[in-house]
């Protein structure tokens, strides 16, 4: 049986790469289990599509589209993915994605071989909330994706999601002179 590790594809985006056109790959799961996640029933449900039904669609989109975006539920987890995201930029597309810096091998493998041209890392929460935020203890992980990126000159943004029950704005602000 083939795995089906994407939930499903948002076919075009003017929002997902800045600048550019996009379609966004949505992986299944993630190693966090963030109290505020937006994308419960990608994280903890099954793919619909294979890759290669992701490659029949993206080929139908050459010439249409600037970029794809690899995104999730956290797509680098996946085991195939520098094999997948090699394939998508072979196409011709400029790769994007997006990430919550828990694999730094992958995201240095990515950068090295420059298979990726731009990059969100989501800054979940602080050292101190991290675990009770994420359910995770992946906090040292996303700080060394963080210098990674510091060092490479990939361009990336860093994002963070804000929900107020959660986290203080106080909280937030540190998180912004990070």
């Amino acid at each position: 049986m083939l795995s089906k590790p994407i939930y499903s594809i948002t076919p075009f985006s003017l929002l997902d790469y800045p600048n550019k056109s996009a379609c966004i790959l949505w992986y299944v799961g993630c190693n966090m289990r963030c109290l505020y996640c937006y994308n419960p029933e990608i994280v903890l449900g099954k793919g619909n599509k294979t890759f290669s039904e992701t490659i029949s669609f993206l080929k139908s989109r050459q010439g249409l589209l600037d970029s794809v975006v690899f995104s999730g539920g956290e797509c680098l987890s996946h085991k195939n993915i520098v094999q997948q995201i090699r394939e998508v930029k072979e196409m011709g597309f400029l790769v994007k994605i997006d990430t919550n810096g828990s694999n730094t091998t992958v995201l240095k493998q990515l950068i090295n071989e420059k298979l990726i041209d731009y990059v969100a890392l989501d800054f979940k929460a602080t050292n101190e909330n991290f675990i009770k935020i994420t359910k995770s203890d992946l906090f040292q992980p996303f700080e060394k994706s963080f210098e990674i990126l510091l060092n490479h000159t990939v361009p990336f943004e860093i994002r963070t999601t804000y929900h107020s029950k959660l986290i203080s704005i106080k909280k937030l602000n540190e998180i912004n002179k990070k």
